[in-house]
């Protein structure tokens, strides 16, 4: 994304990937130290790469900044032998995805920035892979809830546990880093098992309901 494809699929392949990625990993080694939304001319510095050759990969800071985002194509984030329990197998997704977004939070954090103030850019935060691994980690609940209703669960653990929720804990309620893990772990788990004792009728007709207008 962001890339000249052209540029970068014909003559020298091999050097310039090793160009692109060391331009992407000067981008995040800046965001690392503090630098929010590293400029191309500052990963071309950073990496000893000329400003002219960076632009060539990244034609814009935007195009920068998403490229230096941490991709993955996993599936699920569970280990092979993760087992049919629910509860263990949501615990173990729940603090592989903190642990993620934690550790990669400086690009995390330019990712929400930059997903606020441009609403038609296709960015990485709006693909909602998270949802798809938290269905992974309760598909022993597929046939107890429905599709609808381990959809719905899917979404509200992702919602207690993403950048969206570690910045209100750690800049708004004041929590540490370790403190947001702990209580984003705690409410994770909670609405599962909230969701594992209500009678199966209740939470297949609520993931149906609408929801209230003028709550906040």
């Amino acid at each position: 994304m962001g890339m000249s494809t052209t540029y970068e699929q014909s003559g020298r392949t091999q050097q310039k990937q090793r160009t692109r990625v060391a331009l992407i990993a000067a981008a995040r080694s800046l965001m690392a130290k503090g630098v929010a939304a590293p400029t191309v001319d500052a990963a071309a510095a950073a990496a000893s790469i000329s400003r002219t050759t960076a632009y060539r990969y990244f034609p814009n800071q935007a195009a920068l900044l998403i490229a230096a985002h941490p991709e993955t194509s996993t599936t699920s984030l569970l280990p092979a032998d993760a087992g049919d329990d629910p509860v263990e197998r949501v615990r173990i997704a729940v603090a592989t995805f903190i642990r993620l977004i934690i550790d990669t939070e400086a690009q995390q954090r330019t990712m929400l920035r930059l997903s606020l103030e441009d609403s038609t850019r296709d960015l990485p935060l709006r693909k909602g892979r998270a949802i798809g691994w938290f269905e992974d980690a309760l598909e022993p609940l597929r046939s107890e809830l429905g599709k609808a209703g381990l959809r719905r669960l899917a979404i509200a653990i992702r919602s207690a546990v993403g950048i969206e929720t570690l910045v209100w804990l750690t800049d708004v309620a004041g929590l540490t880093r370790d403190q947001a893990a702990d209580l984003m772990q705690w409410t994770a788990e909670s609405q599962l098992q909230h969701t594992i004792s209500s009678p199966v009728g209740d939470e297949r007709s609520s993931a149906r309901r609408p929801a209230r207008r003028g709550g906040k």
